[in-house]
């Protein structure tokens, strides 16, 4: 979602990165240049104004900091205010041992639902015993969209009636808890396409007798500088504790996203990263700052690759590297997300991919195909692969010839380079492996 904001800030600190010495001027011409670049990315412009300052008085006089030269320095503040402009340290709802009562608010099409269901499905995986309660009596589907959800996830949905009021609401979630003990109770409310007196009376009244330990107000990153102005009115209705932005994985500019914290005081606890059930991630700052400067993300990597669990590719052993292989790995790789995703995490890839570049999902899946229409044996061993059987593969893969010819070329050549990379490691693995040292005088992860 930052990739032209990320663009923008990555070409100006580049261009001041290597001075070892910045005057006052240059300082104010590279601190407009920036400011221009928030405001075309529909960053507020309080926010994009009081960045600019922040960073402006810290960086004029400012004196090299360790092994870091003046223009370096400029690269550290900004990254910096953006890490406080996001929030500053993460921030997650309150969770207690038991009464948990969470309220999920937000404009209709923001994602609301949807997002319930995440949460679930997240809590649920850190063991806490979760009800869901379909309480948008506006919109019937959305209580059934709930309940679809619910069974996916495997938790149980409570589902309000037409016509109940909130003191009914209130009795029957106590009855059904006296049955059934759950620790944490989610509720998504009713939603409109605008906000109205209306809304937000029902809203009020349900809060009040429901009492709940968090209000969670979800807000869409496409719609801009609106999603600020929703944001403080149901601020200022219902007293919002955190915020979960959805559509991180669109094509937004992200300055609601990057605007949100500062325009409302409230912390984001959750960013939506993708439309499956496990696509709601915690919203870490440092880590968000880090990818909009193009220093990556490792720590999200690695998590990643640890729910993928990843183990049994860095125990492979490269001479053994085979189709079976190959394709197991292409399958847990696949897992973590998608591959262009995935490479701008790396500390100063987003730098150095072309503009517009794209991992061909499409290619990965002909591969899956093509090596599924082998054999077992034909997997282990590839060197028996001759011409009658390329052409039984490629008829079961809906391939060519010549496509089946490429991939075993493509296999011969990973294995090698796996083979390199192990003697590279002392036979040592992944593990083993140091990372490459960036040459004198260029910032960490900015690194063309």
């Amino acid at each position: 979602m930052f990739e032209s904001l990320g663009s923008k800030l990555q070409d100006i600190l580049d261009r001041v990165g290597r001075e070892s010495k910045l005057t006052e001027a240059q300082v104010k011409a590279t601190m407009r240049e920036i400011r221009m670049a928030l405001l075309e990315a529909d960053v507020n412009f309080g926010v994009a104004k009081d960045f600019v300052a922040k960073v402006s008085e810290k960086a004029v006089g400012q004196e090299v900091m360790g092994s870091l030269n003046a223009g370096q320095t400029i690269v550290k503040l900004v990254h910096d205010e953006l890490v406080e402009t996001l929030g500053g340290k993460a921030a997650q709802p309150e969770l207690k041992t038991q009464g948990n009562l969470w309220f999920m608010v937000g404009l209709q099409g923001a994602g609301k639902t949807t997002s319930t269901g995440k949460l679930a499905h997240l809590y649920k995986s850190k063991g806490r015993r979760v009800l869901l309660v379909a309480a948008d009596t506006q919109r019937p589907a959305a209580r059934d969209q709930l309940e679809v959800l619910g069974k996916q996830v495997g938790v149980p949905v409570l589902k309000v009636q037409d016509g109940e009021t909130p003191q009914e609401t209130k009795r029957r979630l106590e009855e059904h808890l006296k049955t059934d003990y759950r620790d944490l109770v989610i509720v998504d409310t009713a939603g409109r396409l605008q906000i109205d007196e209306a809304l937000m009376d029902q809203l009020a009244n349900l809060q009040a007798e429901l009492q709940p330990t968090e209000t969670l107000l979800v807000v869409d990153a496409m719609t801009g500088q609106e999603a600020l102005n929703v944001a403080q009115t149901f601020d200022q209705r219902v007293n919002v504790s955190g915020l979960i932005i959805t559509k991180m994985d669109g094509d937004a500019r992200g300055g609601a996203a990057l605007s949100a914290r500062t325009v409302t005081g409230k912390p984001i606890y959750f960013a939506g990263v993708s439309e499956k059930i496990a696509g709601l991630e915690p919203f870490y700052p440092d880590r968000v700052a880090g990818r909009i400067l193009g220093m990556g993300d490792v720590m999200g990597l690695i998590e990643r690759a640890q729910q993928a669990d990843l183990k049994a590719m860095e125990q492979q052993k490269a001479g053994d590297f085979d189709l079976e292989d190959l394709m197991n790995q292409l399958r847990q790789i696949r897992r973590l997300g998608p591959l262009g995703d995935l490479m701008k995490m790396i500390p100063g890839m987003s730098r150095a991919l072309p503009e517009g570049f794209s991992v061909d999902e499409a290619q990965l899946q002909r591969i899956d195909a093509m090596i599924s229409s082998m054999t077992f044996k034909e997997r282990r061993n590839p060197k028996i692969i001759d011409g009658r059987r390329r052409k039984r593969i490629a008829a079961g893969s809906g391939t060519s010839v010549q496509d089946i010819n490429k991939l075993l070329k493509m296999h011969e050549q990973m294995k090698e380079m796996m083979k390199m990379l192990q003697k590279m490691s002392g036979g040592k693995g992944m593990k083993g492996m140091k990372p490459p040292r960036m040459p004198a005088g260029m910032p960490q992860g900015l690194k063309k």
